[in-house]
């Protein structure tokens, strides 16, 4: 009886002010990413969350099972025994799954968001949409940090639009990677040949351009190639095309749309190469007290147990590189991204980049195999407000094709 009692007691919910929470209950922000990202709910005039947050979204549990749920809360840190105050609207489904895996003590934080002064929120997050944004924009309704008028929608893929022909968001066009990168390296093709790219898609430095992809690695790729040309409003759907299809929003179908084509850019081409490294630059970050490279890879691509991709041979990576995570292979992001794919919360990448020195203070190069993880990795710092982050874009198959090139492999501490 005595164990049914405490039981009883220690699992009920009951409110805590936000003194009790901020010296002994770890808050759990249950809403969607979006919101704890900033942008503001359905009302409220702005968005974010309470100092300290952990996000752990009501709306992941159906995609969990109960050893995948107790991975993701080990991954944040969450322990059994931590008192956890939950607020947000998920709040109460969060907190019987959480039950059922032993939570006891679980409480609610019901004035976490009333003081919004203190809200925290990623600096640049309008560029990151939720697909109910896209929806209300595409639908004529108000939204927050709308675009300029003339705003456009791509999907972004690699090769033919097959996938595109079959179901795509309504009004969106395609531009194929290919016309970005250009082989044998695929590094970003010459300024001229992408200046013509993207004015034959309607694109100019003052175009509002709205990126998607089955995939959100093909949206940064195409992102930080239009963010370093000039374009000054770039803007990535959260979850991609996944996020649209799991909102049950409508689709289309068919061949991409016919697109006027633009006449002048309008501005300096590129606008921020600076954004951009080659191997020189690369190798002089090695050197810098303020500079840092960044691999963008697998562990075991890091360490060189594998190559990661078919058409590279070489394994290994660069010394005095850092582990800037990335996944479980070279098409993967998952050490960035939540249960739906969404990005994952910007103090938990943070914290995990600064375990292995790379701080916002510094100038740091993303790089990955050909570009793609490293473009996902920079948009990320961009949304944080790191003011010098760039690519890497030769990577390591470009680092890799020259035998002077040293390279290191094996097992090594994360920080170099």
């Amino acid at each position: 009886m005595k164990t049914r009692t405490f039981y009883a007691l220690a699992a009920c919910l009951l409110p805590w002010t936000l003194a009790q929470a901020a010296s002994q209950v770890l808050p759990l922000d249950t809403r969607a990413s979006a919101y704890f990202n900033g942008w503001p709910e359905a009302g409220a005039k702005q968005g974010g969350h309470y100092p300290g947050a952990v996000n752990l979204a009501a709306g992941w549990l159906g995609k969990l099972d109960d050893k995948q749920l107790q991975a993701l809360l080990a991954r944040k840190g969450i322990a059994v025994q931590q008192p956890l105050g939950l607020y947000g609207a998920g709040s109460q489904a969060v907190a019987a799954r959480l039950g059922k895996l032993g939570y006891r003590h679980i409480s609610y934080l019901p004035h976490a968001l009333a003081d919004t002064a203190k809200l925290k929120a990623l600096p640049n997050y309008q560029a990151l949409v939720p697909a109910f944004w896209l929806h209300d924009l595409q639908q004529g309704k108000p939204v927050t940090a709308a675009p300029a008028k003339g705003w456009k929608l791509f999907e972004v893929g690699w090769g033919a639009p097959k996938a595109y022909l079959l179901s795509h968001i309504p009004g969106a066009a395609y531009i194929d990677t290919n016309t970005l990168e250009s082989e044998p390296l695929w590094n970003k093709v010459e300024d001229k040949q992408l200046e013509a790219t993207l004015l034959a898609q309607g694109i100019t430095s003052s175009t509002p351009v709205i990126l998607y992809g089955r995939d959100t690695l093909m949206a940064a790729r195409a992102a930080h190639i239009l963010m370093l040309a000039g374009v000054k409003d770039v803007r990535i759907l959260d979850g991609g095309y996944p996020a649209w299809s799991a909102a049950d929003y409508p689709v289309a179908r068919g061949l991409p749309p016919s697109v006027k084509a633009a006449s002048s850019w309008g501005g300096p081409f590129p606008a921020h190469p600076e954004w951009l490294v080659s191997t020189a630059e690369a190798k002089a970050l090695l050197k810098s007290p303020n500079g840092r490279l960044a691999s963008i890879r697998s562990w075991a691509e890091f360490t060189g147990e594998t190559s990661g991709y078919s058409y590279i041979k070489p394994k290994g990576d660069i010394p005095g590189a850092a582990w800037g995570h990335g996944g479980v292979n070279a098409n993967d992001m998952s050490d960035f991204r939540n249960p739906d794919h969404t990005m994952r919360s910007a103090d938990e990448i943070a914290a995990f980049w600064r375990e292995a020195g790379i701080l916002p203070e510094q100038r740091v190069a993303f790089y990955c195999g050909t570009g793609w993880r490293a473009s996902e990795a920079f948009f990320y710092a961009y949304l944080m407000g790191w003011k010098q982050p760039t690519v890497y874009d030769g990577g390591w198959m470009e680092w890799s094709s020259d035998p002077a090139n040293p390279v290191v492999r094996g097992e090594r501490p994360i920080k170099p």
